[in-house]
């Protein structure tokens, strides 16, 4: 069951109209696809390439950051979905106000709002 329930919806920035959630999940859906179907094709190529010991150490290297990127996304992905599905999606998980509907629109497995990332991001 889907709960549309948005935290924050007082806030004058985000109205619950801004967030299309049928439309958010799709797009949760379609990456978690696509994730999947990346990692198959990384592990199939792997395995093909595995009888060529003379393979660049740089080729092993990009396929190993490459399916770290894509079961890091698909995570994202898969605890965005449940966020929704526990009524607590659109919230920062830092400060607990509403993502930016627009910050969601192109990264909607985003658990931070903007603010809240850019401090992450400096503090790494």
């Amino acid at each position: 069951m889907v709960n549309n329930q948005i935290i924050g919806v007082d806030d004058p920035h985000l109205a619950p109209e801004d967030l299309d959630l049928a439309a958010l999940r799709e797009n949760l859906l379609e990456q978690r696809l696509f994730r999947q179907e990346q990692l198959r094709q990384i592990a199939a190529t792997s395995r093909a390439d595995a009888p060529l010991r003379q393979r660049a150490a740089s080729q092993t290297e990009v396929r190993v950051q490459l399916a770290a990127s894509a079961r890091m996304v698909l995570a994202d992905v898969d605890a965005a979905l449940v966020r929704m599905d526990e009524g607590g999606y659109g919230a920062c998980g830092l400060c607990r106000r509403p993502i930016e509907s627009d910050r969601l629109a192109i990264v909607p497995q985003a658990r931070y709002c903007t603010r809240c990332q850019q401090v992450r991001e400096v503090g790494r």
